[in-house]
């Protein structure tokens, strides 16, 4: 056997350029590169390594752990999960920051490579600096706080330990139904040690998506289900998107008469101007969409994990004759309140499903309905994203004045507050992918990073980044790293001063306005925060916009900005979109002094009344 010595760190770096991937039929590395941010615990190890495949790997120095790694997992959501990044911190705050995005991948099913450095493996220098040290287990480090929030953890005490690590790794996140974040814990001076590495450790591999087929019964299950059904609906969920499976939807609906409905991870599947296209579903779902939730009598959940704003905290789907079919390379996921599980990747699935259902077609009246629900529906979302003379615009006149301008074909982020609602009901998408969430973690923070990724996939297209001030405030320093990285974002901050969202679910539950907007907050002095010079400060261009016409003005003028531009608007913290929406499982006090909580008590336990408990 030929062996190579490298150290640890070395033959790790050298591992990631030989992983490869098909894209559109070209062989492309499956890492994007490495965002980095060096400290003791991997600078001299890894650090050293990084530099050594630097042609073959790029290396992106970011500002903040946190959103470095999200911007790595909104590159890799943007992939449709084909490729992705690693991301490698130094030990202690460094490491511990990335637990949040570590958290979003983990529920959102998005690849990513962690590579926090950790504690000296020898233990001669203990207590090393940074080191969190446990009185009852000398085994523990700050790094086992990755443990819960990663599909594949193991720490890395011997040099050869990353052969088999690295390959458990790869598994994991090319797995579509493994898929997650890894982390691969990097005992510093591990990393500087050598071992003989055998050299076919570094062949060049090819990794393809696994598509897996149902079984014969399962399928039998789910198309006898499909042919007794009267009012069937799709709700198609990311996996759609993951799969490559948009146009098979399309064609699978067409063909059968049934219409779609999108989670949040799934808009996009279909263009919004589909008639077949129901719009949202769910607690920020469209008036469509959730009357055929509540009539329908088979549910074909495609990729979803009916997560409760999908289902109405499952209080949404009303028929107790209904039968949920789980398409999903997840078993997990598959079998969720009692579902027929069809274990298979979505686009098998729905080719195995067609080939078995022959002429059968949804009834006639039950499409035309579907489409005349729509019709009224878009009616209400004109009104919504309408622009009016109002002093202070909504959240649903901004999206609308965004989605003029810029158009359907660009991909919009968002992550958190009350756009994710606004815009999952209003935003009209249109080619698949063109509507980036993450709305499984709601991670507040991640939209400006996960922007950042996003472009970094898709450098040829327009990004724009949709968020509230909470979240501007919360993690904006990466709108400096698009600018040294030449990678223009359109950035619009809906200034609302506060977290205008769980105010209006503070009210809504019967609470006090209380600790959400500025002026409920305890304070001496409220502050008065130019965002636009922050951002200019940053090295982007920027202007505060006084109206909805001043937007559409200064977004059409963006357009030959020749870098991340960031317009700011004032809006009003309380207006929502009165069409549509669900209930929403939000747990009310038994017990208050005050009479407002009191009744929203009593409209609570009417309400899960009609949650389908199948669990």
């Amino acid at each position: 056997m030929t062996t190579i010595r490298l150290t640890m760190a070395q033959a790790l770096a050298r591992f990631l350029t030989k992983q490869m991937t098909e894209v559109d039929g070209e062989k492309v590395p499956i890492f994007g590169g490495v965002f980095a941010i060096f400290g003791h615990g991997n600078v001299a190890g890894f650090g050293e390594a990084l530099y050594g495949v630097r042609d073959e790997l790029p290396t992106f120095r970011a500002h903040n752990e946190q959103s470095m790694a999200h911007a790595a997992i909104g590159f890799a959501k943007a992939s449709f999960r084909r490729r992705m990044m690693a991301v490698t911190s130094s030990i202690g705050p460094g490491a511990t920051n990335m637990v949040t995005a570590a958290a979003l991948a983990h529920v959102n099913r998005l690849p990513v490579l962690l590579l926090p450095g950790d504690v000296f493996a020898n233990r001669r220098p203990d207590p090393v600096l940074q080191q969190v040290e446990s009185f009852e287990d000398g085994t523990v480090s700050a790094n086992d706080c990755f443990r819960p929030v990663s599909r594949y953890f193991d720490r890395i005490t011997r040099p050869e330990q990353i052969i088999p690590a690295l390959h458990r790794a790869m598994a994991v996140l090319t797995d579509p139904a493994e898929c997650g974040p890894v982390t691969l814990s990097l005992c510093q001076d591990v990393q500087a040690e050598a071992y003989d590495y055998p050299e076919s450790f570094f062949d060049e591999r090819l990794w393809l998506p696994r598509r897996t087929r149902p079984s014969e019964d399962e399928l039998a299950a789910a198309v006898a289900a499909l042919r007794g059904a009267q009012k069937p609906l799709i709700v198609a969920g990311g996996g759609v998107l993951y799969s490559g499976a948009t146009e098979a939807v399309r064609a699978f609906a067409e063909t059968y008469g049934i219409p779609v409905s999108e989670t949040q991870a799934g808009k996009s599947s279909l263009p919004a101007a589909h008639p077949l296209n129901m719009g949202s579903i769910g607690v920020t779902g469209t008036s469509a969409s959730n009357r055929l939730a509540e009539e329908a009598d088979v549910i074909l959940a495609i990729g979803s994990r009916l997560q409760d704003f999908t289902t109405g905290s499952w209080a949404l789907f009303k028929s107790r004759q209904q039968t949920v079919i789980g398409l999903n390379p997840q078993l997990f996921d598959a079998t969720k309140h009692r579902a027929l599980p069809l274990v298979a990747d979505a686009l098998a699935g729905l080719k195995d499903i067609s080939a078995d259902l022959g002429s059968w077609r949804a009834p006639e009246s039950w499409t035309r309905s579907a489409k005349e629900g729509r019709a009224q529906w878009f009616v209400d979302a004109d009104k919504a994203t309408a622009p009016t003379n109002a002093e202070l615009p909504s959240d649903g006149q901004v999206i609308g004045a965004v989605n003029r301008v810029l158009g359907s074909e660009m991909t919009l982020v968002c992550a958190s507050g009350g756009l994710p609602g606004e815009l999952h009901k209003l935003w009209q998408a249109g080619s698949p992918g063109s509507y980036h969430l993450d709305y499984g973690y709601s991670t507040m923070g991640y939209e400006i990073a996960g922007g950042l990724g996003v472009k970094m996939a898709k450098p040829d297209k327009d990004v724009v980044v949709m968020l509230g001030d909470g979240s501007y405030l919360m993690l904006n320093s990466e709108i400096a790293t698009s600018v040294m990285l030449g990678l223009k974002l359109y950035i619009v901050v809906l200034d609302n001063s506060g977290f205008g969202c769980i105010n209006r679910l503070q009210m809504a539950t019967g609470g006090a306005n209380f600790n959400n907007l500025f002026r409920d907050t305890r304070h001496q002095t409220l502050p008065a925060i130019d965002f636009a010079a922050h951002a200019a400060s940053l090295g982007a261009i920027s202007k505060k916009v006084a109206s909805i016409a001043e937007l559409e003005t200064e977004l059409e003028a963006a357009k030959g900005n020749d870098r991340t531009t960031v317009l700011v608007i004032d809006t009003d913290p309380l207006i929502t979109t009165e069409a549509g929406g669900a209930w929403w499982d939000v747990a009310v006090p038994e017990v208050s002094d005050r009479p407002s909580v009191n009744a929203a008590r009593e409209a609570y336990e009417a309400a899960i009344k009609a949650q389908r408990i199948v669990n």
